[in-house]
């Protein structure tokens, strides 16, 4: 994934995705496994708090239409929940998953809308 880190622990790293959507995170285990059914407890536990607290962060932060989440697993052998958002006056037309193709998206600065999201974990 390798955008921005917004929050880390020993389990997780919650990332912001590379390029100019504002509002795209990835939720990563730090252990290298698949698919969400081969996680421990602890992992899982992890996980659901910081994709919630990722969530919460991007309702506050960018006032979405609404706060996705996903784990599809299909391109990257590695687990990762994505959470993201889809911003006010995204077209009708555009998908749920297609909304970071959208060039009608709010312009702002990735690092400092990172930096704000790390008050919510």
């Amino acid at each position: 994934m390798a955008g921005p880190v917004v929050w880390a622990d020993d389990a997780v790293v919650v990332s912001h995705r590379p390029g100019e959507f504002p509002g795209y995170l990835f939720v990563e285990t730090r252990r290298h496994v698949a698919a969400l059914d081969k996680l421990t407890s602890d992992e899982v536990s992890a996980v659901s708090h910081a994709a919630w607290c990722a969530a919460r962060g991007l309702r506050a932060e960018l006032t979405p239409e609404h706060v996705f989440s996903a784990i599809a697993g299909r391109s990257v052998a590695h687990f990762h929940q994505h959470v993201f958002v889809r911003h006010r006056g995204t077209p009708e037309e555009i998908g749920w998953m297609d909304s970071p193709l959208w060039t009608g998206t709010p312009v702002l600065d990735i690092g400092v809308l990172c930096r704000r999201l790390a008050d919510y974990f």
